[in-house]
């Protein structure tokens, strides 16, 4: 199996996502990653019409080929169109030069990944994941989980795997293929934990890594305050959500530590977790970020939120992990 590390760099926001990023902070970034022990990297064609990729490639053709793991997905091909102004429908601040067009089959996983590796600058890459097949479930299942098992049997990638924001699918590809890797995003953190219910334990038994995308979810649980305007899932907070936030971050500073640590530790402790990737967009954030998985989180904070029923249901913490 790959190890990916404890985290990894989630590289959509150095594809503009939201708001744009310039060429030397992209390149900082990934650069402060890999002086922080990062070697784990995730992108796709969709984040910025394939900016990250092309961003994230330049940063590590500089780098030991076989130091560092090297994430991309399947499923969006990119055709060039006039630009007319930004990408909005993606929601990335890059000129909408190309168009996303979705494509699970044999022959369009074997053109997204050669694209990509053109983008990339790279000799090749080691986890291919489906990327949102949620309309297009049939196709994906007849022709791109195929298609890249049989690449990881050539050579041609190291793991196959499939990226999803929820946990029904994600489930029933881990029980049908034999997966190597799934990554989900928002659907285990402190405010949400459904993927205890049935992906994770599902990936246990079938000896697939899931990693963790969103444990912030979406901002709610970056802060060590959470502020009125905080956001979820992409869209202001709803109240009772905010209040469960604030009151774990209450929680936290009681015990000398801080709501976003207590969150990047809860969603490590799981022993199915094998990796977080946290999107960045410079070097203070990698800083930040960093210095969270190793901010003390006393056993009294973890015993306190449990007794307040402030974790969800069934979800361990690290004491309970032996972490």
């Amino acid at each position: 199996m790959l190890d990916l590390g404890r985290w990894g760099l989630g590289a959509a926001a150095l594809g503009n996502l939201y708001t744009a990023v310039d060429d030397a902070t992209a390149r900082a970034t990934v650069d402060a990653c890999w002086d922080a022990g990062i070697r784990y990297v995730d992108t796709a064609p969709h984040y910025g019409l394939g900016l990250s990729e092309q961003r994230v490639g330049a940063a590590l053709r500089e780098r030991p080929r076989g130091e560092f793991v090297l994430e991309t997905k399947v499923g969006r091909l990119l055709r060039p169109v006039p630009a007319q102004g930004r990408d909005d429908e993606g929601g990335f601040d890059v000129p909408a030069a190309f168009e996303r067009v979705w494509d699970f089959s044999a022959a369009g996983v074997r053109r997204s990944v050669e694209e990509s590796l053109a983008r990339l600058g790279l000799d090749r890459i080691d986890v291919a994941l489906v990327h949102d097949p949620d309309d297009h479930v049939q196709e994906a299942r007849a022709g791109a989980f195929p298609e890249l098992l049989r690449m990881r049997e050539e050579g041609l990638i190291a793991a196959v795997g499939v990226g999803m924001n929820q946990t029904e699918l994600p489930t029933r590809f881990v029980e049908e293929f034999d997966l190597d890797v799934v990554l989900v995003a928002g659907r285990y953190h402190l405010l949400d934990a459904s993927a205890l219910t049935e992906l994770l334990p599902t990936a246990v038994r079938r000896g697939t890594a899931v990693v963790l995308g969103g444990v912030f979810a979406s901002g709610i649980l970056a802060h060590d305050d959470p502020p009125a305007e905080a956001t979820y899932a992409y869209a202001p907070a709803p109240a009772e959500l905010l209040e469960r936030a604030r009151r774990i971050a209450v929680v936290a500073r009681e015990h000398g530590t801080t709501l976003p640590a207590v969150a990047v530790q809860a969603a490590s402790a799981h022993p199915g977790v094998a990796s977080l990737v946290l999107g960045m967009r410079s070097p203070a954030e990698v800083a930040r970020n960093a210095a969270l998985f190793d901010t003390p989180v006393p056993p009294e904070a973890w015993e306190a939120l449990q007794r307040e029923h402030l974790l969800p249901a069934g979800m361990p913490v690290p004491t309970e992990a032996g972490a």
